[in-house]
């Protein structure tokens, strides 16, 4: 989850690039970050605790230099400080590290018998020490990177400078997303592509085991000490997509970016009716069962499709935790297609359970934003979410594009199975075409989200309930509020509140309450009327007319749609009031404390 940069070129304003480029992934780590770069002939490294504005005012941009590795740290071994920020540098080496060593312990011990010490409590320093270990016996530093790649177990991004080296930028992928952007005069490495996308827009993906030497002019790939051949791609997008363009914050901008993101991700398979959806999509006819994995924010969609599927599809569905599904006794059925959903598509709990899949022996079918990750090399079948580049750590459209993607899924094996009337195709068609005009009109109601955020600002416990469908998107509420406010929130079936929960309900105690499926809303009531009974301060949001309005204190109304579309709708109040209270609070939107967007760490 720690942003990577390295810069190799012609122009001496390496510094700059380096920083530049940090700070567009500060998303991926925020913990501590630093530079290592080439100053007459020798490496002098910088790094500082805490935001990258730290290390900024550290850094004389006067001083030249064309070689240099930077990073932003998202801390997993050791605590956030100076002494355990990359780079790090032993020996003649210097590296920046982004993954987990599993084995780094064992090699810690073995290094310390061998006369090496330690400052950081890292697994990071461990592979400097390891390298400059392999290099004294072997003084061909490809050589030593190829028997790195044998020694270490785990995951590993790295940038690697040597200061026998000095033209030469190394860099080694395991596990861990790493590019190389190809330039005119320059060569970068990035761990995404906002931190070169303004620098170049050709690059290659490295895969798992390659090693590259890098210089201005030059790049040669290896993998298992042969030389390879690489493709030079071209981004899809440009710079302007990971700017705020006018919005106070990315993810603000990134919340009303879902009309038009629902638009194209949904719009090749609907555009000549059904029979686009059919030609356009696999044939899914062949299973009888479908398991989803995710993590986060994507198994909450995961939950949504698993609806969909079981109520418009009739396919049998389950939904499992990515990180749990890797440990788990596994019943893997041979006609069982396994869907991963994945917004970074490097998600690493999601490709482990990817792979396990497929050695399995089961088709695999990844839901994916970014072209080229990990997961949709890996998948068997791949459909890409159309979300652009998400900044903000909390998704926002990426969570409604693979809510899309799911339902049209549902849509298509409905379709071939005949469970689709002539008449709810044409109302499916049609609400299609309403639905990003409803979603604009639901994203003007900001006086009332806002209303809502003054009415829980105080309360350090939030519930919310709902039944089926709804609990799945009150999962997702939930996780919104925790992850950019900061107050504790949970969501609960509304049904199990009496079975224990209920008695944290004290007076205007917080409870956002979801009913937009007719056939359990009035259960669904009946439960908010108990929760209001004990003195709750009730938030109903709900697409139905019900007269009563004892039960509720304020009521958020939803346009009615097709079922199918339904929850796309149902977030964006959700997204909005979590958004909403994160600004009273003070809190830093898009980058929230001791989180990271790609999670590329078990």
């Amino acid at each position: 989850m720690c942003g990577i940069v390295g810069y190799v070129g012609k122009d001496n304003d390496g510094l700059k690039k380096l920083i530049d480029g940090l700070e567009k992934l500060e998303y991926r780590g925020y913990d501590s970050s630093g530079v290592a770069y080439f100053q007459n002939e020798n490496i002098k490294i910088i790094k500082e605790k805490g935001k990258i504005s730290n290390l900024y005012n550290e850094i004389n941009f006067a001083e030249k230099t064309n070689l240099g590795i930077g990073h932003t740290r998202w801390a997993t071994h050791g605590k956030a400080d100076k002494e355990n920020a990359h780079p790090h540098m032993i020996g003649k080496f210097a590296i920046v590290h982004n993954g987990i060593v599993e084995n780094y312990t064992t090699l810690k011990k073995e290094l310390m018998k061998k006369g090496y010490s330690f400052k950081s409590e890292t697994d990071s320093e461990v592979i400097c020490a390891l390298l400059d270990y392999l290099y004294k016996k072997d003084n061909n530093i490809l050589n030593c990177i190829e028997k790195l790649n044998e020694i270490l177990k785990g995951s590993y991004a790295l940038g690697i400078l040597c200061s026998d080296e000095p033209n030469y930028l190394f860099a080694v992928k395991k596990n861990s997303p790493l590019i190389i952007g190809i330039g005119d005069d320059s060569n970068f490495i990035a761990s995404d592509v906002p931190a070169i996308l303004d620098k170049t827009k050709k690059y290659v993906v490295l895969e798992d085991g390659d090693y590259a030497k890098i210089k201005m002019d030059k790049l040669e790939i290896y993998n298992n000490g042969k030389i390879k051949k690489y493709d030079v791609k071209d981004f899809g997008f440009d710079s302007k997509m990971i700017d705020k363009q006018g919005y106070e914050h990315f993810m603000l901008k990134e919340i009303y970016e879902q009309p038009e993101v629902f638009r194209k991700t949904t719009n090749p398979y609907l555009e000549t009716g059904f029979d686009s959806l059919f030609n356009k999509m696999p044939d899914f006819s062949k299973y009888r069962k479908i398991r989803i994995i995710a993590c986060g924010s994507a198994m909450h969609a995961g939950l949504v499709g698993k609806q969909m599927l079981e109520r418009f599809a009739n396919v049998k569905t389950e939904v499992e935790t990515a990180s749990e599904f890797r440990y788990n006794k596994l019943f893997l059925e041979p006609d069982e297609l396994v869907i991963v959903v994945s917004q970074s598509g490097e998600t690493a709990d999601t490709l482990e359970a990817l792979k396990i899949a497929k050695k399995n022996g089961n088709d695999t079918l990844g839901i994916i934003n970014e072209k080229g990750s990990t997961i949709a090399r890996e998948a068997k079948i791949v459909l890409y979410t159309e979300a652009g580049k998400e900044v903000a750590v909390a998704t926002t459209k990426a969570y409604s594009a693979q809510v899309a993607m799911l339902s049209l899924i549902a849509l298509n094996i409905a379709n071939f199975n005949n469970f689709i009337s002539k008449k709810e195709k044409v109302e499916i068609l049609e609400d299609a075409k309403k639905l990003p005009n409803y979603m604009e009109g639901l994203l003007q109601k900001n006086e009332v989200y806002k209303e809502v955020a003054n009415v829980i600002k105080d309360y350090n416990d939030v519930f919310f309930i709902g039944r089926g469908i709804d609990y799945a998107l009150a999962m997702e509420g939930s996780l919104k509020l925790k992850e950019i406010s900061y107050t504790h929130s949970e969501a609960y079936p509304a049904g199990e509140l009496k079975h224990g929960t209920i008695s944290l309900i004290e007076d205007k105690t917080p409870v956002i309450a979801i009913t937009t499926d007719k056939n359990v809303a009035s259960k669904t009531i009946s439960n908010i009327k108990e929760v209001k009974s004990r003195g709750a301060e009730v938030i109903y949001i709900t697409n139905s007319d019900y007269e009563d309005d004892t039960f509720y204190d304020k009521k958020i109304i939803i346009p009615k749609i097709n079922d199918i579309f339904t929850p796309l709708l149902t977030v964006i109040p959700l997204q909005m009031i979590a958004y909403e209270l994160a600004k009273i609070k003070g809190c830093n939107i898009d980058k929230p404390k001791n989180l990271a967007k790609s999670v590329t760490v078990e």
